[in-house]
C-alpha cells in the first residue's frame, strides 16, 4: 500500500497570464508521483492568456480546498491583480495553511503585494525584478530561489527549472531526475540571448524598450501598492 500522502497543488490562473509560466510547471508537477495539480481562479469560466490560449480552471476560489502548495504565475494580467483584494485575500488564506508558497516570473510580485515575501529572498523576470525591493524582498537574479517554504522562479521558461527543483524537494532527486529524463528536458538553446548576462547590450535595450508601456504600468502599480502597505 502506498503510504505517501497525495500533495495537492493549487496553480493560480488568470486572464492575460503568460501561459507558459503555469503550463511548464503543470506538465512536470501533474506527472509527479502522488501529486495532484489543479488550476484555480475566481470562477470556472474559460479564460485567455496573453497569447490567446484558453484555459478552464478546475476550481473556483470559493470551492478550492486547502492546498499543500500554491503556485502563482506572472504575465501582463498580474499587474491589476496586485490591487485586487479578492485575489490577494485568497493567496493569504491559502498561504496560511500551505506547506510551500511559490511563484514563476512576475508571480513573485503578486505574492509580494499580498505581503507573503517580506524579508525573504526571491526572484522574478529580469525586467521587473527590481520591483521586489519595494516590498522588502531581497531580489536575487537567479533562475530559482529557495528561501525556506518560499520558492520562486525567474522569467517564463524558468518555470521548468522551478518545477524540477520543487519536485526534488517534494519527492527527492531520483524522482526529479527520472521525470526530467522522461520529458527529455535537456536544454540547448540555439542562441545565447536568454538573459541580460549573456545577451548583447543593444538587444537587451531593444527588448526592454518594446515592453516599456507594460513595464511602466507595472512599476506604477507596484509603487502604489508598496506605499499603501507601508502606511498601514
Amino acid at each position: 500500500m502506498n503510504s505517501t500522502p497525495k500533495t495537492r497543488i493549487g496553480m493560480l490562473v488568470f486572464p492575460m497570464m503568460t501561459s507558459l509560466d503555469i503550463l511548464g510547471p503543470f506538465e512536470v508537477l501533474a506527472r509527479a508521483p502522488d501529486c495532484q495539480a489543479e488550476l484555480v481562479w475566481k470562477n470556472r469560466e474559460p479564460l485567455k492568456g496573453d497569447t490567446g490560449l484558453t484555459l478552464i480552471p478546475d476550481q473556483a476560489f470559493a470551492t478550492a480546498p486547502q492546498y499543500d502548495m500554491l503556485v502563482v504565475p506572472g504575465g501582463p494580467g498580474q499587474t491589476p491583480l496586485m490591487e485586487d483584494e479578492e485575489v490577494l485575500q485568497f493567496l493569504r488564506q491559502q498561504a496560511a495553511g500551505a506547506k510551500w508558497v511559490t511563484s514563476v516570473c512576475t508571480g513573485s510580485l503578486l505574492l509580494a503585494a499580498a505581503g507573503l515575501l517580506e524579508g525573504r529572498s526571491a526572484t522574478s523576470h529580469w525586467m521587473s525584478i527590481d520591483q521586489l525591493e519595494l516590498f522588502g524582498v531581497r531580489a536575487l537574479p537567479d533562475r530559482v530561489v529557495v528561501d525556506g517554504d518560499r520558492i520562486t522562479g525567474g522569467g517564463v521558461t524558468s518555470g521548468l527549472d522551478f518545477a524540477f527543483t520543487v519536485l526534488g524537494i517534494l519527492r527527492g532527486a531520483d524522482a526529479a531526475k527520472a521525470l526530467q529524463l522522461m520529458l527529455e528536458y535537456d536544454p540547448a538553446p540555439p542562441f545565447q540571448s536568454g538573459h541580460p548576462r549573456v545577451a548583447a547590450p543593444e538587444l537587451v535595450e531593444k527588448v526592454r524598450a518594446s515592453a516599456a508601456p507594460m513595464l511602466e504600468r507595472r512599476r506604477e502599480v507596484s509603487r502604489r501598492v508598496a506605499r499603501r502597505m507601508a502606511a498601514k
